[in-house]
């Protein structure tokens, strides 16, 4: 089965790679020139003064910059992105976007608003966010998971999350494809689903440049400048110079090495993360819920006419320890087959219909961790005026418009 999925998905993942690339295919003096130029172009775009200087445009970044500027600041709020939003982590995300399994008031409260706010921004924009209210279902498979479960749901359900404990049979007749080999039980939100991460970030960038916001691509931050330890401003790449009150490290796998340029302390690590989209499935219906086993390290959503299946094993690979490149855009990282292969079977298994199947993608591309599993949020203390929203731990997405609501509340009143 490996082999065969091994060469559909080594092509996958190339047609996924050419799909997002902006990759330009003149001679060499061609792309000097347009790079040139282009450089020119966008370096005349940038104001010399902000309030806020925003850096990164992932979904925190657009999320940040788009609280701040629907807050009252407006053509205050500059956010600067090396390359094209969402070009870092956010265009790869599964798009997860589900309040259950915190039993943390404020995550729950972030995830709650994001939920809501994904649905509410194509009213304020025009642009979908393209979240789908298919269900999400947690799966217990022993008495831990059980107890476990119980808390989190009468936790969640206090925090206005209905929450359901559904049988085993119920499981299967929202998924008719789950094998229920080890399940005692599921718990269920219907109204809990997914999002496409991309045009959720587009969504919230629209609407950051509504109400006033500035967003300008392709252009590198290279330093921050500062006097008696307080922000005054960026630097960027050609000898640029922005002048601001605040900067906030929305660098995502980045934010580390940014931080460091003016002393900035953000423990964060990019590590691989992996998922495999199968090829078409006659049987599965794309209104089906998203289902998640941490038995088997998995979540399993329909996904382009057959299914994703998204694996969180037990020890992870760090990717680029000792620096991210600065030109990774929309890239992936070649699969470990020997050792994500035991992982995937496992994950399989509970939709053994899907080891039937070839594979379009098995995708490997890096996500940043923190050492505990917490976000990087606030004020740095090595530098006045310096804010950190990174190290969202693989849940940038479903808690993306809370964390940047509290940000930019944050920022604006201390």
């Amino acid at each position: 089965m490996f082999s065969r999925i091994g060469v559909a998905a080594r092509v996958g993942n190339r047609a996924l790679s050419q799909r997002y690339s902006n990759r330009i295919t003149a001679g060499p003096s061609t792309r000097l020139a347009h790079t040139a130029t282009h450089l020119d172009q966008t370096l005349s775009s940038i104001p010399k003064d902000a309030r806020v200087v925003v850096v990164g445009g992932g979904i925190i970044g657009c999320s940040v910059a788009y609280h701040l500027a629907k807050g009252g600041w407006g053509s205050e709020v500059l956010l600067l992105e090396r390359d094209k939003l969402t070009s870092g982590t956010t265009w790869h995300a599964a798009g997860l976007m589900v309040r259950f399994g915190s039993t943390s008031e404020t995550s729950t409260e972030w995830r709650k608003y994001t939920h809501q706010l994904y649905q509410d921004l194509e009213k304020e924009t025009g642009q979908s966010t393209g979240f789908k209210p298919c269900g999400f279902i947690e799966l217990a498979t022993n008495d831990a998971y059980m107890e476990e479960y119980r808390r989190v749901s009468a936790h969640n359900r206090k925090l206005g999350v209905d929450v359901q404990e559904i049988s085993p049979e119920q499981v299967q007749k929202l998924f008719p494809l789950c094998s229920l080999d080890e399940v005692i039980a599921g718990f269920y939100v219907a109204d809990d689903g997914r999002v496409n991460p991309v045009d959720a970030a587009m969504a919230l960038a629209k609407g950051a440049r509504l109400h006033g916001a500035k967003i300008v691509e392709g252009v590198t931050v290279v330093g921050v400048t500062q006097e008696k330890g307080k922000v005054t401003g960026v630097r960027t790449e050609g000898g640029g110079h922005v002048r601001a009150d605040y900067v906030v490290n929305c660098g995502g796998m980045w934010a580390r090495q940014f931080g460091a340029m003016c002393g900035v302390s953000v423990p964060n690590q990019a590590a691989e993360h992996y998922y495999l989209v199968t090829d078409k499935m006659p049987d599965v219906d794309p209104e089906w819920p998203v289902v998640e086993d941490p038995s088997r390290y998995t979540y399993i959503r329909p996904e382009a006419g057959g299914l994703l299946v998204g694996l969180f094993e037990t020890e992870a690979a760090a990717w680029n320890v000792n620096r991210i490149p600065n030109d990774f855009s929309f890239g992936e990282i070649e699969p470990d087959w020997s050792r994500m292969e035991p992982f995937l079977e496992r994950a399989m298994s509970r939709v053994p219909a899907t080891t039937k199947v070839g594979a379009k993608t098995f995708f490997c591309g890096p996500e940043s961790f923190t050492p505990d599993l917490k976000p990087i949020l606030g004020e740095a203390p090595e530098l006045e005026n310096y804010y950190v929203a990174a190290g969202l731990n693989s849940i940038g997405i479903l808690t993306g418009g809370g964390v940047g609501r509290l940000m930019a509340h944050w920022i604006m009143n201390g």
